[in-house]
């Protein structure tokens, strides 16, 4: 994922002297045009003593050449988002014109988008361990379990009744869904007694919680790991019933008479799939040595299995996630190279089913067929269509959406009262209906437009009646809502009112992107600029105070844009606000619990209105929707890149954004389709190649 600053990032004179230098410049003169006019117009003001935030020292030496370019990828990257974002020049300063912006930014992509070996290196995705949800998945693959590991509150959606069917392409008119982090008899489901799991893994900022660079693995954790294994396989419900491999890994042989061939046969496939790769022969003959040796103490056949076993499921071959040394001489090792079949296996299996490969992923990557563009494509067109893909569903758009929190969400029951019921709160059903409405665009392949403007939703009864005005029928809000607590019955309603529905306006991302007693548009501007269109803003500086929940007496008769309108008045603070108020502000409509209004409790009428991008102005939040459709491209390519990261497990850099443009296209040019999408993501280049660590 990359970030960009919203601030001064690049003064107007130097972007408008490299718009008439650049467009006229060869190939072989545009580093030294670019060096050229940023010494002329820009150092003075971005050298490495001044306050802007951004250096240009390094790249405006009359010698720059086009490696120096490469090597400042990220700055370049930098230049092309604010110009394409239209964020600079500020709103002060003269606009740009749109051919010289077009000009500008197409010179600067091509440092991007060179040949292999002239432009940027992808990032190498670091060593990790799987993070607890893989690790739960990666464990009930291999030995096929008839429950789970254990408990996951991170899987915000319980499946009832088998509605997830994604190989029927329709997504059923009537689902049953739990709700795993708010609802406690949720977590009463069948699993492994004396199992208990390790600790929730963090989330890297603006990301998701299998990043790389936050999976490690500490000594007292890998101790835990260790006892992790043995807690499983000696669990007092580790047995035939519940352990689908029992018969043919743990039950004794009938003929016992070769007993090393017999582990040794049993333990090859089983090794094969915990390792995700053929394991070598003095791998295979150290574990059956160690289940020989046992069963010569005295240990019984299944004991002994199941100890190997264990020993498996903590060994760093299991629990890391890592690409193989590559092929490239030392003298080249920062160079990318494909992926092997088996390292794109993994890539494919953990990114759509959040676990390892399956045998029949394992068997085409052996034969060295899965890296073919139609054996890959069928691949993933099975994987896609199986019941594994509830998975990606159980992580990805949670993540995305961010809606853990609206777990912390806590309206003022007073201000709020219809958002609690019972013991229960109104956010276990808004949670879902945004994660429904994903799933059905995935099974369904429909544009991921419907994300942002769809003609249905999911909703119970109780969400309903809490979108009051804007249900979906009156006849709705009139229907008396039953015990839904345990089980929550949504129904595919249409979408009659377009000011409701979608991701973006939803009570789930109303809720939580509030305080308790009123709206924040910061924060919503902050999740809109981070989630849509996968540009996340600066942090604040660390001394601006927050706005008071409650207005003073002198700010009574204000409205909530007036009241923030001092924060614009530090220069430190304008950039950011001129991005990110407007996204803010264009959902003021909707008060801190999703409910719409159209006046503030002060009797003064909200004000949503303003401008995206400084191209589309809007007066009501229909409007807004078109905008942001108006710029589906943007919102496809930062979807892209949210899917790829995670796809990757790292940030995205300079080197992957030609990538992004790329998957864009393709993913147009097949109208939007969410499947389409995910193809181009595993099609594209950045994951299909794997980059080593320079010496």
């Amino acid at each position: 994922m990359t970030r960009h600053p919203f601030s001064c990032a690049f003064s107007f004179v130097a972007i408008a002297c490299m718009s008439s230098a650049i467009a006229l410049a060869k190939p072989s003169d545009s580093a030294q045009e670019v060096a050229a006019v940023l010494r002329q117009h820009c150092v003075k003001c971005h050298a490495a003593e001044s306050d802007s935030g951004i250096e240009l020292v390094d790249i405006a030496d009359e010698n720059t050449t086009h490696r120096d370019l490469i090597e400042h990828a990220e700055l370049v990257s930098q230049v092309i988002d604010v110009l394409d974002l239209h964020a600079m020049p500020p709103e002060e300063e003269p606009e740009l014109g749109d051919q010289d912006r077009a000009r500008v930014i197409s010179a600067l992509k091509s440092v991007l988008a060179g040949d292999q070996g002239n432009r940027p290196r992808f990032r190498r995705t670091p060593i990790r361990r799987m993070n607890r949800f893989q690790y739960n998945n990666a464990v009930d693959d291999l030995f096929d379990l008839r429950c789970i590991v254990f408990t996951l509150p991170e899987r915000m959606m319980r499946e009832h009744r088998g509605y997830f069917k994604p190989a029927t392409g329709k997504m059923a008119d009537v689902v049953s869904v739990g709700s795993r982090p708010l609802g406690k008899s949720q977590m009463i489901e069948p699993r492994l007694a004396g199992v208990a799991a390790f600790p929730q893994d963090l989330r890297a900022e603006h990301g998701f919680d299998n990043r790389g660079d936050h999976l490690s693995l500490s000594p007292l954790l890998m101790e835990s790991f260790l006892k992790l294994g043995d807690s499983i396989t000696q669990s007092p419900d580790f047995t035939r019933r519940n352990v689908g491999i029992w018969d043919a890994f743990f039950a004794p042989p009938s003929d016992p008479q070769d007993l090393v061939a017999e582990v040794r046969d049993r333990l090859r496939p089983f090794l094969t799939r915990a390792f995700r790769r053929p394991v070598s022969q003095a791998t295979l003959d150290r574990y059956t040595q160690f289940v020989t040796s046992q069963i010569d103490s005295g240990v019984d056949f299944t004991s002994g299995m199941k100890s190997v076993a264990a020993a498996a499921i903590a060994s760093p071959k299991f629990l890391y996630l890592f690409d193989q040394p590559g092929s490239n001489t030392e003298a080249h090792s920062d160079a990318s190279e494909p992926v092997d079949d088996f390292e794109l296996a993994a890539r494919l299996s953990f990114f759509l089913w959040g676990g390892p490969p399956d045998e029949e992923l394992l068997r085409v990557a052996e034969d060295s067929r899965l890296s073919q563009p139609e054996t890959l494509r069928h691949q993933i067109n099975r994987m896609l269509r199986s019941h594994k893909l509830k998975r990606f569903c159980d992580s990805f758009p949670s993540q995305w959406l961010q809606l853990d929190r609206i777990v912390s969400s806590v309206p003022d029951r007073e201000k709020y009262p219809d958002f609690y019921f019972s013991k229960y709160r109104d956010s276990m059903h808004m949670m879902l209906e945004p994660l429904l409405l994903f799933e059905t665009v995935l099974i369904e392949n429909r544009p991921i437009t419907d994300l942002i403007d769809p003609g249905f939703s999911y909703r119970t009864v109780r969400l309903e009646k809490a979108y009051g005005s804007l249900a979906s029928s009156p006849e709705a809000v009139k229907r008396k809502a039953g015990n839904e607590v345990t089980v929550l019955p949504f129904k595919r309603v249409p979408i009659t009112d377009r000011r409701s529905g979608g991701i973006i306006t939803n009570a789930a991302v109303m809720t939580m992107t509030s305080g308790p007693e009123r709206t924040q548009p910061i924060t919503r501007g902050a999740w809109i600029a981070t989630v849509i269109f996968n540009n996340p803003p600066e942090p604040p500086p660390a001394d601006v105070p927050p706005l008071d929940e409650k207005p003073s007496e002198d700010e009574a008769n204000l409205t909530l844009r007036e009241r923030l309108s001092k924060h614009r008045e530090r220069s430190d603070c304008k950039g950011c606000h001129e991005q990110i108020d407007p996204l803010g502000f264009a959902l003021e409509n909707y008060d801190a619990i999703g409910k719409w209004r159209d006046q503030y409790e002060n009797g003064r009428e909200v004000d949503m209105q303003g401008e995206l991008f400084r191209r589309h102005s809007f007066e009501n939040v229909v409007e807004f929707k078109d905008a942001v459709l108006a710029e589906k491209d943007r919102f496809t390519r930062g979807l892209a890149g949210h899917l790829l990261s995670f796809a990757l497990g790292r940030e995205l850099g300079a080197a992957d954004q030609p990538a992004l443009d790329q998957i864009t296209q393709k993913t147009a040019e097949d109208g939007y389709r969410m499947q389409t999408l995910l193809r181009q993501v595993i099609f594209s280049e950045p994951f299909l190649m794997k980059t080593h660590a320079a010496d």
